[in-house]
């Protein structure tokens, strides 16, 4: 079983930052792509960024320039740094992982999510 923690969402002025941490733990042979992606209210879940291994990254158009994911190998973390955020950035963020359980075998894993909400 693999669990992702997430931190750091909160309330936050139009303009203002915040940097959400995800911690992966558990039965991980190893890490492949990770990410982050959102929901609000009344609309699907869409993808923000994300990061493979080797450390490349993709972003969706609307976080461009704003948001800058990385992750620490090491630590099985991976953050989102947010700047600039607008109210149309509200939503709970998500944690993902597709984790090796074992050499052959791999996983999607979520985490519980964690509330952002840009408003003054």
């Amino acid at each position: 079983q693999v669990q992702l923690v997430e931190s750091g969402g909160g309330l936050v002025q139009p303009g203002g930052s915040l940097r959400l941490s995800c911690v992966a733990s558990g039965r991980i042979f190893s890490l492949n792509t990770m990410g982050w992606s959102r929901q609000a209210p009344g609309k699907q879940r869409e993808l923000v960024a994300t990061i493979t291994s080797g450390g490349s990254s993709n972003y969706a158009d609307s976080v461009k320039g704003r948001f800058t994911i990385s992750r620490d190998n090491a630590k099985k973390m991976v953050s989102l740094q947010m700047n600039s955020l607008k109210p149309g950035d509200t939503a709970v963020y998500y944690c993902n992982a597709n984790v090796y359980v074992s050499p052959l075998r791999r996983d999607d894993y979520w985490g519980q999510g964690t509330q952002v909400t840009v408003s003054s």
